[in-house]
């Protein structure tokens, strides 16, 4: 069967899917008599039960001076000895067995789902729903990718969204490559971060029993799931070396998904077209996009963060979107949110660069 008709097929089998389609775009008069079209994105009711993750234009820095920066050592101690290992874990991968390469993709591959569609897609900006099993594998995986446990990580991404490009976006991209890529690890947060993201609703959050129980015991559950385990099962199952396995399947593999993620935040945001909206600074990133199984599209995700697909083109480059519609196709997951062609051709159309090619 041809690929485009097995994308239909799974994509509309077992479950539904929600298809959002944008009303027209209203003229509001305001107070100067100035006509003033309201952005689509903040009219629909889209999920009632989410707002905090749909962008606030009228949100704008604080006049003053910028706080001082306080670097937290610790983080940059440990993330210069992880890449630092990684980089010597490269010279080791000549020596590896072929088991242990395909154990760290393995690895990589499913942690990078953790966070894509589990802390990204699923909890973030619940664009779809899953069944037990499903939330069961997806925070496993995420423990796996160790990236902060997923209320932390929904949290500050919900503030990324909704506050795009502030001091109160936890990785801004205005401040650099460097802070957005990494930079916002090492460094304690901007009190708006704190500020604002202590006013987000996150009830969805606090009432997922699964998150509560992996915020309890992440510290231990991080050890077992990202260190010790990518490191024993090379060495017991096919006889690996202790040092091949501790390089390459466990340093270098955790540093290549952090910095696949890391990539959205920082390439993602500075470098590609903007064929959707040219009024805001994501871009769309296929080199992006392979590495972080699907997350590049990104002036498509920041146009419409409720589709799940994060992207209009489904499979192309987006791994994740493959998952999330094969578990749909089992019945795991359903309720998956996508926009109309007609609201995104209306987007386009309004605010694109012009960049845009269909087909």
């Amino acid at each position: 069967m041809p690929a485009h008709l097995l994308q239909e097929e799974i994509s509309s089998s077992y479950t539904t899917t929600t298809t959002i389609t944008a009303p027209p775009a209203r003229l509001l008069q305001n107070g100067g008599g100035k006509l003033e079209k309201t952005p689509l994105y903040l009219e629909e009711d889209i999920r009632p039960e989410i707002r905090d993750d749909i962008y606030d234009p009228s949100y704008q820095d604080k006049e003053g001076p910028n706080p001082k920066l306080e670097y937290v050592w610790r983080n940059i101690i440990l993330m210069s000895l992880l890449h630092l290992g990684a980089l010597y874990g490269i010279t080791w991968i000549p020596t590896c067995k072929m088991y242990t390469l395909l154990w760290a993709f393995f690895y990589y591959l499913i942690s990078a789902l953790g966070v894509t569609a589990g802390a990204h897609r699923l909890w973030s900006h619940r664009s779809y729903k899953a069944r037990l099993p499903l939330r069961l594998f997806l925070i496993i995986a995420n423990t796996m990718a160790f990236q902060n446990d997923v209320y932390e990580w929904a949290r500050d991404h919900r503030a990324h969204h909704k506050f795009s490009e502030t001091h109160a976006d936890p990785h801004n991209s205005r401040r650099g490559f460097f802070f957005s890529h990494v930079g916002w690890l090492l460094v304690r947060k901007h009190p708006d971060v704190k500020e604002k993201g202590g006013l987000l609703n996150l009830s969805d959050l606090k009432a997922e029993k699964l998150l509560v129980f992996q915020r309890r015991y992440y510290k231990p559950a991080v050890l077992l799931m990202c260190f010790i385990l990518p490191t024993l099962v090379p060495c017991y199952c096919w006889g690996e070396t202790f040092p091949h396995s501790l390089l390459v399947a466990t340093f270098l593999r955790y540093a290549v998904v952090l910095n696949a993620t890391w990539l959205v935040n920082s390439a993602a945001h500075l470098y590609g077209y903007r064929p959707y909206d040219k009024t805001i600074n994501p871009r769309e990133n296929l080199l992006v996009s392979l590495g972080a199984v699907g997350e590049g599209f990104h002036n498509y995700h920041h146009s419409f963060p409720y589709d799940y697909s994060a992207s209009e083109y489904r499979w192309h480059i987006n791994f994740t979107t493959f998952f999330i519609d094969c578990m749909a196709a089992i019945g795991l997951a359903y309720d998956r949110k996508k926009v109309s062609k007609a609201a995104v051709l209306a987007r386009i159309k309004r605010t694109g660069d012009e960049s845009y090619k269909s087909g």
